[in-house]
């Protein structure tokens, strides 16, 4: 009888969460194209005026999706700059990511499936997070607060057949990592991310020198020369400590960090983080149980077998394994890295 007491209860939370969550959606538009972001058919994603399309120097893992991410910065207003934290964007800045599969790897001109696209919008009253689910026409997307899992199916580089069962996160999941100081916030684009040179209007070009040009970013000369710079944790011809300190600030770090929900843990990954004790060296978890494989420390130099991120990293069991969102299967490329890492310490 109080086993089913506290089902109806948890039952009742639910309803009661979503019934809020549902209020305050109003005002929001139903339908992705409602906004206008995109211009002609809405599945080239090809962006209208003052759609400013970005790229990270290295993105969180979320089931070998591939991302295109876009920024809608309210007329008139530009970015403060600061070189350690995500971006001050301003109220009324719109942050645009949309997660696919093409459906041969090896073959892009096949096309694409396009699953999702997320959107953080900065309200009066902070970020807030709205998912919008495409259709099986690409023609649309439709905003589900609930979230949803999605099977998929493509072929990968190696011309396997992947499938996934692809997990769009509820509205109140997202709070999950998207969390600093108790606020929502954005993870991606903070200098260190942006500092890029990638494809601008058909040029090679550093992201923060264009939107300094552009009058969007206000940075100095000195602070442009001296930005902070990740690289890309998949380019292999970087170093095994940079490449590592790159995967970990963005896959772990967003709560990994001392104002994150994993604050009260004492594990801080993020990039700028110079105390080896804390960054889990021979450190010992706050709380052991099943998440810790019985195993006494974080991070064990020399053994990755006998550290605990390792462990947790390499698992999809959802007692276990870390990021505990994102992700339904183990990216083995990064479980790799940090292998090799580990066991070079």
């Amino acid at each position: 009888m109080e086993k089913i007491k506290k089902i109806i209860i948890l039952e009742l939370l639910i309803c009661i969460i979503i019934f809020l969550n549902t209020n305050s959606q109003k005002g929001i538009p139903e339908k992705l194209s409602s906004y206008n972001f995109f211009l002609g058919d809405l599945k080239n994603l090809q962006p209208n005026q003052r759609i400013i399309p970005y790229e990270l120097n290295s993105s969180l893992f979320t089931d070998y999706a591939s991302k295109l991410r876009f920024i809608k910065l309210p007329e008139g207003k530009t970015i403060p700059y600061n070189s350690t934290e995500v971006l001050n964007f301003p109220e009324g800045t719109i942050l645009i990511k949309n997660f696919y599969y093409p459906f041969d790897e090896r073959k892009p001109e096949m096309g694409r499936r396009i699953i999702e696209t997320r959107l953080l919008i900065h309200q009066s009253t902070g970020w807030k997070a709205y998912p919008y689910i495409w259709n099986e026409e690409q023609t649309d997307a439709i905003l589900e607060i609930t979230g949803e899992t999605i099977p998929v199916s493509y072929v990968n580089l190696n011309g396997k057949k992947v499938n996934i069962n692809y997990e769009v996160p509820n509205i109140n999941q997202c709070k999950g990592c998207h969390e600093v100081a108790g606020k929502m916030s954005p993870i991606g684009p903070s200098a260190r991310q942006l500092n890029k040179e990638t494809i601008i209007d058909g040029y090679h070009q550093n992201q923060l020198t264009k939107w300094k040009e552009l009058g969007i970013l206000q940075i100095g000369k000195d602070e442009l020369k001296n930005a902070p710079q990740l690289v890309d944790y998949l380019d292999e011809s970087k170093s095994l400590s940079e490449r590592t300190n790159a995967y970990l600030d963005i896959n772990c770090a967003h709560c990994h960090n001392e104002k994150g929900p994993a604050k009260n843990s004492g594990l801080f990954l993020n990039w700028n983080n110079l105390n080896v004790s804390s960054y889990g060296h021979l450190k010992s978890p706050v709380a052991a149980g099943r998440g810790s494989g019985n195993l006494k420390y974080d991070i064990v130099p020399g053994k990755p077998l006998e550290s605990i991120l390792f462990y947790r990293m390499n698992s999809t069991d959802p007692g276990i394994m870390m990021p505990e969102m994102g992700r339904t299967m183990v990216h083995k490329e990064g479980v790799e890295l940090i292998r090799r890492w580990i066991r070079g310490l």
